[in-house]
């Protein structure tokens, strides 16, 4: 690593959503490990709770929606640039708006492998060679590369959100009320695609199959129809974000599909059960744990996009086939 020469931290970049500025926060831990430097970060207003008290993390800056206009970016980026002249620009993203800001940047400018040829090809042509690629290093371990010279292992950079003790006692005080003895189970049905959220009729039948086998369960996310309306233990729309890592933090699993929750619920130690459909580990984003688990299903159209917003002549067989029988037995499984 080449720290910075300057007394200012270097400043992370990444926009995108929560789950990609997760995924960064193991990456934080690692280098400050490392080095003893803490960093600036830059993300979405809405981001910043994630990076609540993170020992890596002596700033952060909250980008606003007209910052990211076309006037309003370049407009932040000669505030950026003047404030930070001579630190070091860590580029997380590698979008037209960061390329902008690093050729305005006043200082070293330093990049992570985003493999864009490889997922366009293994995309095209479902190719091994370029799968086996892709699925060497994931995304946490890609960003690290910005910095480090050869890949930290996975363990090395798994999410970590900082919950406080408040926070741990708040959402153990929502909790109690609707659990009883034995293992709760977190359940996020929603997802920002359509094609990467299983049907609801199977997450009802899931949480049926759980109340059967005296599995507590409990609903988190935010969606416009909540899964279960009225019922005590649908808590969707009723938490913000911090609170919501509290309530998955006293999980001790999360059900999920290819979702944002599906790394909070990482970074504070809970592990997972994911529904992987058009999106693939190939693109590397999945959880990393030793605990946590994917169910995919082997089929020649996947993955047919990297967020899973295309649509499906075949009715989105790589999600609807998965049963909440065999959901079921992974949540035993990974319980016991």
């Amino acid at each position: 690593m080449n720290p910075s020469v300057t007394e200012h931290p270097a400043v992370v970049f990444r926009l995108g959503h929560m789950g990609d500025v997760a995924l960064a926060t193991g990456v934080l831990s690692h280098w400050f490990e490392r080095t003893g430097k803490p960093f600036v970060f830059a993300t979405r207003e809405a981001n910043l709770p994630l990076l609540a008290n993170h020992p890596a993390v002596a700033g952060t800056i909250g980008l606003t929606k007209e910052d990211l206009t076309d006037a309003g970016w370049l407009r932040k980026t000669g505030e950026l640039t003047r404030q930070y002249k001579g630190g070091m620009l860590i580029d997380l993203h590698g979008t037209l708006r960061s390329r902008i800001l690093a050729l305005r940047w006043k200082g070293q400018v330093r990049r992570y492998p985003k493999f864009g040829l490889a997922r366009r090809l293994f995309e095209r042509t479902r190719s091994d060679r370029f799968r086996l690629k892709l699925e060497a290093l994931n995304v946490p371990q890609r960003y690290a590369l910005a910095l480090d010279r050869q890949p930290p292992a996975r363990e090395a950079v798994l999410p970590h959100i900082y919950l406080t003790e408040a926070e741990t006692l708040a959402a153990e005080r929502q909790l109690s009320p609707i659990s009883c003895a034995g293992p709760r189970v977190a359940l996020h049905p929603y997802a920002t695609h359509p094609s990467k959220q299983w049907p609801a009729e199977n997450w009802i039948r899931l949480a049926a199959l759980l109340d059967a086998q005296d599995i507590n369960w409990f609903v988190v996310g935010r969606n416009e129809t909540p899964l279960t309306s009225g019922h005590e233990r649908d808590l969707t729309n009723k938490t913000g974000l911090r609170a919501t890592c509290g309530l998955l933090e006293r999980a001790d699993l999360l059900v999920t599909g290819d979702s944002g929750p599906m790394h909070l619920a990482c970074a504070v130690g809970t592990p997972v059960v994911a529904l992987f459909g058009p999106t693939a580990r190939a693109w590397g984003f999945y959880p990393a744990g030793n605990k946590d688990v994917v169910l995919e299903r082997d089929l020649p159209c996947r993955p047919c996009s990297l967020h899973g917003a295309k649509k499906c002549a075949r009715g989105f067989e790589c999600m609807t086939e998965t049963t909440p029988e065999t959901v079921l037995d992974a949540v035993r499984a990974c319980l016991a």
